[in-house]
Formats: C-alpha cells, structure tokens, sequence
C-alpha cells in the first residue's frame, strides 16, 4: 500500500528514503559524500534525515537515471531543471500526461472524464496499478516540490479516490470480506483503496473504514461484520511506532480466526515486531477467496 510523499513538517530517516525512491542507502551515502546531490539534516545522534522536498528531488534522480542519465551530470542542473526534466520523463507517452494537465489546470470535469474512461479501458485491478499508484507518487512528488497547488491536489485526490470507492462497491455480496482502515492520525488513502480494488478483483469484497480510526473502532467493526480479513495501512513510521503496543494485542481483541494484513511505508521499520503479532505483510499472503466462501444457504 504505497503511499505519495506529501508537502508538510514531517522528516524521514534513511530507510524511508531507500523505500520511497529505490535507491540503497549506500548509494544514498555516496551521492552524499561524493556530489552533495541531497544535504540531508544529522541529528544529534547522526542520524540523517529528509525533507519532502528532498525525497522528491531524490525521487527524481532515480526516474532520470533508470533512463539513462549519470548523477554527475544531474547534479550540475538546478533543483528545478532536474524535476522538470523528471517529469517529462514520466508523462512521455502516458496517459497520466492528461491527467496532470487536468489537475493543474482545475478542470475537474475533463478528469471526471478521463478517469472514467480508464477504469471502463482498464478495470478497477489494472487503473489501480498502472494509473493510481504512479499518478499518486507522480501527484505527491509535484506537491512536496510546490509544483502543484493545495486546491489541486485535494481535487485529484477526490475525484480519482472517488471513482475508486465506487469501484470498490461492485461486488455480488457473497464473497469474503475483508475490513480495511486508515490508522488513527494517518490521512491518505491512495495506496489502500489501490491495494483493496486489487482483492477485489481476486475476488474479495472491500468494506472500507476510513482514514484516520482509532482501532478500537475497527474491533468494534469487526466484531459486527465479522470479516475474513482486517487490513490496516500507515504511510508514516512514527506514527506506526506509537502504536505498536496496541498493534501486539491487536489479534486478541478481533473475532477468532480473523486474518490481519497491514501495509503502507511505515510499516517498513516494524516489520519484525508487526509479523511476531500476526500480520501479513503482502497481499499475496492472503489465501485465494474461494477457499473461504461458504456454500449459499449453509
């Protein structure tokens, strides 16, 4: 459940930025060291740390050089020139091209449009995979850079996670359920309602909280939709930290023999501790639906 770097005070630590651009912490490192390509901030424990900003222009240097260009070249150009250049690279031939152009441009009609076309071109599985999740990354990047308007996000974000929750509806009712949430404090849906229209193109059906909910609420649901599977997502590290303690007494509190997923970048740093508590980490984890449908009018 992937999530777009978003424009705000938050910093990440060196395996946040590994995740979210591709690149090693050793390359990380050595551009550091060898072209001060990105000055990360030390804290008092040494520790690196990035803005947003940087993640994006990082980000960037990724998409130009997996297309060919060297480091030692990019560095010479301005921030600017290298997310310009990035940008182009990305939307070259792709149909996010139109996309953007309609959300910098406010012309919400023409992406009601486009992305109703998709999704009927598509399907809900490959528009979340080949049109969401990069338009989300691409979206994030430009926003973080200030190279998107507030106003202009927040329309993208309604309109292409609008269609996906109407997507996430067409299901027939019998298939296994699985119940999904925000965590409490964590906002942005892009990679959840991506990764939920995915399962339910293998044949699940999404019963979608919500961002931002505290997980006593989501057991209180479980309790009353008695699902199959809970799946939880958290884009930021801290934020997951804070709540470990509840997430290691999480499975006791569901209904027996309910499935636990969780995903999302914060997840990352946690992993060891969240897979002792009982969660899958990867939606291929999860058994094929048709092992846990029960025969109609049993």
């Amino acid at each position: 459940m992937s999530e777009p770097i978003q424009k705000h005070d938050r910093t990440y630590e060196i395996h946040e930025v590994s995740a979210l651009t591709g690149l090693e912490p050793a390359r990380l490192r050595a551009w550091e060291r060898r072209y001060s390509a990105v000055r990360p901030t030390r804290l008092a424990n040494r520790y690196r740390v990035y803005s947003a900003e940087q993640v994006a222009l990082l980000r960037a240097f990724a998409r130009l050089i997996a297309e060919g260009a060297r480091i030692g070249a990019l560095v010479d150009l301005s921030p600017n020139e290298v997310l310009e250049r990035a940008e182009a690279t990305s939307l070259e031939g792709s149909p996010l091209g139109p996309l953007v152009t309609a959300i910098r441009a406010l012309d919400r009609v023409s992406l009601q449009e486009r992305v109703k076309r998709l999704v009927a071109e598509l399907g809900r599985g490959r528009f979340s995979e080949e049109i969401v999740l990069p338009l989300s990354q691409l979206v994030g990047d430009l926003w973080a850079v200030g190279r998107l308007t507030i106003a202009s996000e927040h329309m993208a974000t309604e309109v292409v996670l609008g269609a996906l929750k109407q997507q996430l509806q067409l299901t027939s009712g019998i298939e296994p359920v699985v119940l999904a949430a925000c965590l409490e404090g964590e906002q942005h849906e892009w990679g959840v309602l991506a990764t939920l229209a995915q399962l339910c193109e293998r044949g699940w059906r999404a019963h979608y909280l919500g961002p931002d909910l505290p997980l006593r609420e989501v057991i209180e649901a479980a309790w009353t939709v008695q699902p199959a599977c809970v799946a939880l997502t958290s884009s930021a590290a801290d934020n997951l930290a804070s709540r470990l303690s509840e997430l290691r007494r999480f499975r006791s509190k569901l209904p027996p023999g309910t499935m636990m997923l969780i995903g999302g970048e914060g997840i990352r740093p946690h992993a060891r501790h969240l897979r002792e508590a009982g969660f899958r980490m990867d939606v291929s984890a999860l058994p094929d639906p048709a092992s846990l449908r029960f025969p109609v009018g049993s």
